[in-house]
Order: structure tokens, then C-alpha cells, then sequence
């Protein structure tokens, strides 16, 4: 009798501790799981913060950031999220999407960059970068589009321009922009500035409309090779023919 009391004692005494390693397993993984959850909370109300900085400022500061004012901003976003070519996704809005992207062409920034200033990963940037790409592709004819024949009312308004450019549509000029190349391309993209860019020929009406762009040329190619390329494309420039059948 004795024994089989000392048995059983045995046999309890196995079973509490195992009960007790079981919920000191179950406590620490609870205490992890919340020790986890708080930093998320502070990164999401610190990303609401910055997002708000620059919404919700002034302008000087929206257009320092994304280059473009808080009414040109919201209006694309509308624009954009109209259209279908943008959603809102559970965790990032179009504006944060939109402003990512902002960020990345109007800074030159890096993926890691933008990570860090919204506190993302930096497969979340990529992902959404790729996404806004598209999507602002998708608008550019109605962006992009040939010149109006009209007279224009800049010109028109403006004594030092009225009638001596009466005639003119616009304007157009080569400008080198950052680009990022492979290593064995990169002599061909140097330029003047000594760093890898693209020699974009932009044509302009008087009314800060875009009506022609050519990217992709390296930055080491002559303007007049590049505006050569632009006139001789099937669907390049296309320079309308003048009033008494003037250029």
C-alpha cells in the first residue's frame, strides 16, 4: 500500500510539472505576441504622422516633397482612384501609394529610402511603385496630347508677347534625367554631369501642356541626334504646318 502511494504521489508530482511547463510555454508566447503587437501600433501611428505632415501642411511643403501642390495632389488621386487604375488596399490608401511613387521620381530616392520615411518594406514600396507606374501610364494621352492650333491666352494676355508670338504652339528642349543602368552601360549614359542619364526631348504649348516626350536616349547623345530620332518616328513629333504655309 505504501508503494503504490508513493506511485501515485510520484506520478501527480510528473503530471504538475508538466501542466506547469505547458503554461509557462503558453504564458511566454501570449507575452511575445503583445511585446510584437506594440512596436506595429507605434509604426502605424508614426506613418500616420508623416502622412499627415504632408497632406495636411501647406503647400510650399507638398510641393517641396512631391512636387506638386495639395489640390494637384488630391485631384489625381481622385482622378486615379475614378478610373479604377488605383484601390485602396487593406493596410495602404491610394494617396500613401501615390505619394511612395512621388517621393521616389521627384527625389531620385531609393527603395530603401522610401522604406524607412513610411516605414515599409521594402517589397510593399516596389510592389505599389510598380502599380502607380502603370497606372500613370495609362492617363498619357490624356496628359500627352498634339498642340492646340488656338491662339494661346498666355500669350495673348501679355503685351511683350502679343503679336510677336502669335503664331507660336510651343516649345520643346532636351533635358538629362537620373538614370539607373546597368554596369556595362553605364559609359554610354555618362554625360556632361558625370553621372548615367537619359537625353528626354519635351515639347511644351504655352500653356504648360506636355504635347510630345521622347525618353530613353542616353545621356551622351547629341540633342540634334535625338530630336533627328523624334521626326523621323512613325508616331514621333509631328511639327504642324504653319499660318502661310510657314513652319
Amino acid at each position: 500500500m505504501e508503494r503504490n502511494k508513493r506511485k501515485t504521489t510520484r506520478k501527480l508530482r510528473e503530471v504538475a510539472a508538466i501542466a506547469a511547463t505547458i503554461m509557462g510555454i503558453i504564458v511566454t508566447h501570449i507575452t511575445k505576441r503583445r511585446l510584437c503587437r506594440a512596436p506595429n501600433s507605434r509604426r502605424g501611428l508614426d506613418r500616420e504622422n508623416y502622412l499627415d505632415r504632408l497632406l495636411n501642411g501647406d503647400d510650399t511643403t507638398c510641393i517641396n516633397m512631391v512636387r506638386m501642390n495639395k489640390f494637384t495632389f488630391f485631384s489625381l488621386c481622385s482622378l486615379l482612384r475614378s478610373r479604377g487604375l488605383l484601390k485602396d488596399s487593406i493596410n495602404v490608401n491610394v494617396e500613401e501609394q501615390l505619394l511612395m511613387f512621388l517621393h521616389t521620381v521627384g527625389h531620385n530616392q531609393r527603395n530603401r529610402v522610401i522604406g524607412h520615411n513610411f516605414l515599409r518594406s521594402g517589397k510593399t514600396v516596389s510592389r505599389y511603385f510598380n502599380l502607380v507606374l502603370h497606372a500613370i501610364g495609362q492617363l498619357q494621352k490624356e496628359f500627352i496630347g498634339p498642340p492646340s492650333s488656338t491662339l494661346s491666352t498666355y500669350i495673348a494676355q501679355r503685351s511683350r508677347f502679343f503679336p510677336y508670338f502669335k503664331d507660336c504652339i510651343g516649345a520643346l528642349d532636351g533635358t538629362r534625367i537620373h538614370a539607373s543602368v546597368p554596369v556595362d552601360m553605364v559609359a554610354s549614359f555618362r554625360s556632361k554631369k558625370g553621372f548615367p542619364t537619359q537625353n528626354v526631348l519635351t515639347a511644351v504649348d504655352f500653356d504648360l501642356n506636355f504635347t510630345y516626350v521622347l525618353a530613353g536616349w542616353e545621356g551622351s547623345a547629341h540633342d540634334s541626334m535625338v530630336l533627328r530620332d523624334a521626326l523621323e518616328r512613325p508616331n514621333g513629333l509631328k511639327v504642324p504646318q504653319g499660318k502661310n504655309g510657314s513652319w
